[in-house]
């Protein structure tokens, strides 16, 4: 199994020296969100810190970015980093989408659908040499001239993973995507019964095997060197938990698990801005239902029997100030475990 690890995307200096400091324990890869800072500038200091490591955007919000402007984003920052650039792309929910970025809201699986093949058509140009000509019921690109076309990097395509929650999402990464980006906001038992299972239906639509995607598990992680640490951490996965349950798009693991009036409890708090309350309500058995918790000892030990043959690369969802060179041996205990995924593909 792979792990990767989140690099500040608030502190460009910091994010150089996190992503050094990571490659260094031995990580798979580094990620950057989009939060209230973006996921690419901290990726462009990384590419240059770093000379092994995956860079990662987990993920860029797709829908209010052209596919040529992420198209080209992505290719600058996979020529700067040599080839270990992936791209993660995530829709966000409709309310953010029209209220905070002030763009129309449509359904949102046949247009990711429509704009994964735009990204990639756009890149198939640029390496080719080819004419553009890529028509959908979203995007139609037939425009890219010498003076806005860069060179060829003679690499592989850049891979594409999507975050899905729901099922149709889930589906579309099984049909489309190198990678899905599973949500955080999960259990062992949602893994297994609806984002597997949805993924599955996908790659089999497009005759793909298991062994030709990705799955990137969330994964609420509480670890620390000792117990005050792993309770400290505890407690922050709970005020995601409590976040998360809050809001409706992430509501299909609560019906799963018969909990959806805990997300009706949770729904008005954020409104109201008692975020301070939410906690509170998210017992200790949901937090153990949600997140993996315990010491550097022996955390790598439940993440195997939370995670062991269902995903192949983990997320640990920790503190952006966590050093990473403590975690080195966690790291190296999780890497043991095998993974369904082959590879990604290396031709155009």
């Amino acid at each position: 199994m792979r792990v990767i690890y989140h690099i500040p995307n608030d502190d460009l200096r910091q994010a150089g020296k996190e992503a050094e400091a990571a490659e260094a324990a031995g990580f798979d890869g580094v990620v950057a969100l989009e939060n209230a800072h973006g996921p690419f500038p901290p990726l462009a200091v990384a590419a240059l810190a770093t000379d092994r490591v995956q860079l990662g955007t987990a993920v860029a919000i797709a829908f209010p970015r052209s596919p040529t402007i992420t198209a080209h984003a992505a290719w600058d920052l996979n020529k700067a980093s040599n080839g270990r650039f992936y791209l993660g792309l995530g829709s966000q929910v409709k309310g953010h989408n029209e209220r905070r970025y002030g763009i129309p809201w449509t359904p949102p699986a046949p247009r990711m659908r429509d704009y994964i093949g735009a990204v990639r058509a756009v890149w198939r140009a640029w390496e080719t040499e080819e004419p553009l000509d890529y028509h959908s019921a979203h995007y139609n690109l037939t425009l890219t001239t010498p003076n806005f076309s860069p060179r060829p990097l003679g690499l592989p395509p850049i891979p594409i993973a999507m975050s899905a929650v729901g099922p149709a999402m889930l589906r579309v990464a099984g049909e489309v995507a190198d990678g899905v980006r599973l949500h955080p906001f999960s259990t062992q038992r949602y893994l297994k019964e609806a984002s597997l299972q949805r993924i599955a239906e996908g790659l089999q639509r497009q005759g793909r095997e298991r062994g030709d995607i990705e799955v990137v598990s969330g994964a609420f992680i509480a670890t620390g060197a000792d117990e005050e640490a792993v309770a400290k951490m505890r407690e922050y996965v709970r005020f995601r938990i409590a976040f998360y349950c809050s809001t409706r798009a992430y509501w299909h693991v609560l019906r799963l698990h018969d909990m959806e009036d805990l997300g009706e409890k949770l729904r008005p708090y954020p409104t109201a801005g008692r975020w301070d309350e939410m906690a509170a309500l998210i017992p200790d058995d949901v937090v153990d239902l949600f997140a993996v918790v315990g010491s550097h000892a022996v955390i790598a030990g439940k993440i195997a029997e939370r995670y062991g043959g269902l995903a192949d690369t983990l997320s640990l969802f920790i503190p952006t100030d966590t050093d990473p060179g403590p975690l080195g041996e966690v790291v190296r205990d999780i890497q043991r475990l095998a993974m369904p995924f082959k590879g990604y593909k290396s031709a155009w």
